[in-house]
């Protein structure tokens, strides 16, 4: 008696039907990994302009203090000189929590979802071998 295993319907290409096991297309972790990435490289951006803008703030304030002024003088000329980086300095610490966020967030969802297989992992079991490929 022969035993016949039960074998799905062949698709269009003639290989067997197997069961979608493939987590939904709406999935975050497909998103997670480059945002992870981003954030993390657009923070030390921020983080090394935030200490060049430091360096050249006091580098500011010791070449104008070597005339007997200081920087902390109520005149026009020692306000323009604490407010020369002002405006990047706003928009680095604004990068510098958005992209914090960002990585945070990724992260999260990278952790959340780290036992389950995405896209790229699937497997449907069936071993390919050369003979298959060309046809033999």
């Amino acid at each position: 008696m022969e035993d016949n295993p039960v074998r799905l319907p062949d698709d269009a290409n003639g290989s067997p039907s197997v069961p979608d096991k493939r987590p939904p297309a709406g999935n975050l972790s497909k998103y997670a990994r480059p945002a992870l990435i981003a954030g993390a490289a657009i923070a030390v951006i921020c983080i090394a302009l935030l200490v060049i803008i430091f360096f050249l703030d006091s580098f500011n304030a010791a070449a104008y203090s070597m005339t007997g002024k200081s920087v902390q003088d109520a005149t026009e000329e020692a306000r323009e000189i604490r407010d020369t980086y002002s405006g990047v300095r706003v928009w680095t610490i604004v990068g510098l929590v958005v992209s914090g966020v960002v990585a945070l967030a990724s992260a999260v969802v990278l952790y959340l979802n780290r036992g389950k297989g995405g896209e790229e992992e699937y497997d449907d079991g069936e071993d390919v071998d050369f003979d298959d490929l060309t046809g033999s």
